[in-house]
Formats: structure tokens, sequence, C-alpha cells
């Protein structure tokens, strides 16, 4: 996937959605995207999708982050997706990463759900793919 360049920098929400109370990975995500050349809005821990969702509405952003770790993203993933099709979110990106199975995540795919990083996936990688979609999918 080649990067795309945008006229100006991508702008990501990056959240942690229940009671998961491990915010170590959502923080270093939320750096390597800031000196990736992001505009980053982190929500801090224990938010709703509801909160997620009204915050990335108030902040326009192109695109969520969600960091689970909880076993809870079966519920979390498919709420936030019914939220942001509620509001016409259409055209922002919903990706995150954490202890998601194989299986689950090609669930989550299929639901609308981006691609979703297993821990170990390097923040370049990362920040590319975030990137490169919104470059396709976003007008500004």
């Amino acid at each position: 996937m080649a990067e795309t360049t945008t006229s100006r920098p991508v702008r990501i929400l990056v959240a942690k959605v229940g009671l998961d109370g491990h915010d170590r990975g959502a923080k270093v995500i939320a750096a390597a995207l800031r000196d990736a050349g992001m505009e980053v809005i982190y929500t801090g821990l224990r938010q709703t999708p509801e909160m997620v969702v009204q915050t990335a509405l108030q902040e326009d952003v192109d695109a969520i982050g969600v960091s689970i770790l909880s076993g809870a993203h079966n519920t979390v993933f498919p709420r936030i997706l019914e939220l942001m099709n509620e509001k016409g979110m259409n055209d922002v990106l919903l990706t995150g990463g954490g202890i998601i199975p194989d299986e689950d995540a090609q669930s989550l795919n299929q639901l609308g759900v981006a691609r979703l990083f297993p821990p170990g996936t390097s923040t370049e990688d990362i920040a590319t793919y975030i990137k490169t979609w919104v470059a396709e999918n976003r007008s500004f």
C-alpha cells in the first residue's frame, strides 16, 4: 500500500473502551502516530462506545483507533460501528488493535471494521495504513 499525502494532517482519535485499565499500548501508538505527523486525540481510559463516537464527531476525526485487551472486542467494535452508521460517519476509518484472535478479527472485518493490528505490529505499518486509507477515502 503506497502512502499518499493529504492537504492537512490526519486527525485520529485513540480510545480505550470499557474497564480495561491497561493503556500503555494506546499511549505508545498515540505517540507514534503523532511522530508520524498525525493530529492525535487520546480519550484516556474507561470510555463508552457512545463517548468515543461523540468525541470523534466533535473533533471531526478521520479515523478512530480502539485499543482493546479486555476480550470485549466482539461487543465494542460492533457498537461503535453501529453508532458511527447512525451518525453518518461512513467515511471515518474504524481500526484498532490489541488481543483479538484472528477468527474474531476476520468477523469484525466482515462487519465493516477495518484492519486490526495484533501486538508486535510495527508502528510504521499502522501509521502507513491509516494515512493511506484516509487519503483514499476522505476528501479534504
